[in-house]
């Protein structure tokens, strides 16, 4: 594949990213929803996580007169001009993905706008990924500085989601159900956006509205002595009758589906694969560069959430920059092979990039620059490599959030496809 097919397949797989990120966003899929389901009661509305003003955007839209007032929590920089003029909305931006002064703030101000609401309005919910971090409130003998302690541990723990916010929620006054206390007999409506596997509301957000029931099975986690004693004498969940119905109005097979449609408008041969992203982000990168060697030529997509677990220095990335360098380092062999990973909240881990697109060149494009991609791996430093061989891909807020997307290309000039369909 000469320069100019290689920059156009690039593009290419950007642009099926893009399609899938446009089916699930918050304003279309909120809008959407309320228009099948109109709400026609005087209405205050609750945003809380990474697509918060989108979600409200669509809300807005919807309600039209019936909007009473509205309390928009979102990450440091996805607050939108059009949300921060709204005069009917308090907005509060938070610290993503360790919480930080402003999360406790933002806590108290939820309580306090819960509890202001009169009591014949409906209190419409709209919940995305991201709000574990961005709202909280704390038990005593819990302190920021703690709390900052467990999230870092949690976040380079290797566990999956599932499993962290249930430590989460043990920490809290407000998850695992425990805002339901503040209904007070008000009618209200959970709308989500899902970045959890299964879609399960009680791990979504850490579930504030939706209580989980604990199961004798469940198994016990892999925790540091400091951690396990702060767990095991949580506040117990409230017993209550209220129960509040929860509506998934995106998810990342919403987000699949519209992406392989769109491959295939393109003229590939387009394959939704079975397998959930899950695991060591580093294997699963490795994993999907040698299925693109075995696959016939075509665009093959992924969809879930791997995990990293992270040396006791890291250096810079995201569990979809892991990816992304280890499925490179394997395609240095693969012929002109293409791989995207990408959070579809648009941010990777701590940093500014949403992920990566690499292909066979990307590794020697590394090594040209002075690193080793096998190094890198190991330091948990990806971001440093990618930046280098210029394959981060960055595309700022995305209005959603819905776990990540990995998109990989074998093309018909392939080694070894020479005589495959043409794309």
């Amino acid at each position: 594949m000469n320069q100019v097919a290689l920059a156009t397949a690039r593009q290419q797989l950007q642009a099926v990213f893009q399609a899938g990120l446009d089916a699930v966003h918050g304003s279309t899929c909120v809008a959407a929803h309320l228009a099948r389901n109109p709400i026609s009661l005087p209405t205050s509305i609750v945003a809380i996580g990474k697509a918060a003003c989108a979600m409200t955007s669509g809300a807005q839209h919807a309600l039209g007169e019936h909007l009473q007032h509205g309390l928009l929590i979102t990450k440091h920089g996805h607050l939108t001009p059009e949300c921060q003029r709204n005069t009917r909305l308090t907005c509060i931006e938070a610290g993503h993905p360790l919480p930080d002064a402003h999360s406790l703030e933002a806590g108290t101000a939820l309580c306090e706008f819960m509890d202001g609401q009169p009591a014949g309005d409906t209190l419409l919910f709209l919940i995305s990924g991201g709000a574990s971090s961005l709202v909280e409130v704390l038990p005593s003998g819990i302190s920021l500085d703690l709390l900052q302690q467990v999230n870092h541990w949690l976040l380079g723990s290797g566990l999956g989601i599932t499993e962290m916010n249930r430590i989460r929620q043990s920490l809290s006054l407000i998850k695992g159900g425990r805002l339901l206390e503040r209904l007070r007999g008000r009618s209200a409506l959970v709308l989500l956006i899902s970045d959890v596997p299964g879609d399960d509301p009680a791990v979504i957000a850490s579930g504030p509205l939706y209580p989980r029931t604990a199961e004798p099975s469940d198994p016990e986690l892999p925790l540091p002595d400091w951690l396990a004693p702060l767990t095991a004498s949580a506040r117990p969940q409230p017993e209550t009758s209220d129960r509040v119905p929860h509506r998934i109005i995106a998810s990342i097979d919403t987000a699949l589906q519209a992406a392989t449609r769109h491959a295939t408008m393109l003229g590939y041969r387009a394959t939704l694969m079975d397998t959930r992203l899950a695991g060591d982000a580093r294997a699963c990168g490795e994993d999907i560069a040698r299925q693109l060697q075995q696959q016939p030529p075509g665009v093959y997509l992924w969809g879930g959430e791997t995990t990293v677990r992270l040396p006791q220095h890291p250096g810079t990335g995201g569990r979809n920059q892991q990816l992304a360098l280890a499925a490179a380092n394997v395609l240095s062999t693969a012929g002109d092979c293409i791989v995207l990973a990408a959070g579809t909240d648009g941010t990777d881990g701590p940093t500014t990039a949403a992920g990566a697109i690499v292909d066979s060149g990307s590794s020697a494009r590394i090594r040209a620059a002075g690193l080793e991609p096998v190094t890198c791996l190991d330091g948990a430093d990806a971001g440093s490599c990618l930046a280098a061989s210029g394959d981060l891909l960055h595309t700022g807020p995305t209005g959603t959030n819905v776990m990540d997307m990995v998109i990989g290309l074998r093309p018909a000039t392939a080694t070894g496809t020479a005589d495959a369909e043409s794309v």
